[in-house]
């Protein structure tokens, strides 16, 4: 999943330090996610979009690739 979220941060001028302690996550937590190595809990990317006033649909894109729930 790609996301939004160091441009995001950059534009506020935060550290990875910073938005961690903003989140409630590591700092290394913030990197994995910014780096597309860890996707947030569904409750970690509600605060993260609560946080940037942004749907979250605005800050994680789905790749193509991503596997979809077929009801």
């Amino acid at each position: 999943m790609e996301n939004r979220l160091h441009i995001l941060r950059a534009e506020r001028r935060w550290s990875q330090a910073e938005l961690a302690e903003r989140l409630g996550v590591s700092r290394q937590t913030v990197n994995s996610i910014e780096t597309g190595k860890y996707d947030p809990s569904l409750p970690l990317a509600l605060k993260i979009g609560r946080l940037f006033g942004q749907p979250v649909e605005q800050i994680f894109i789905a790749n193509d690739d991503t596997p979809c729930a077929q009801g």
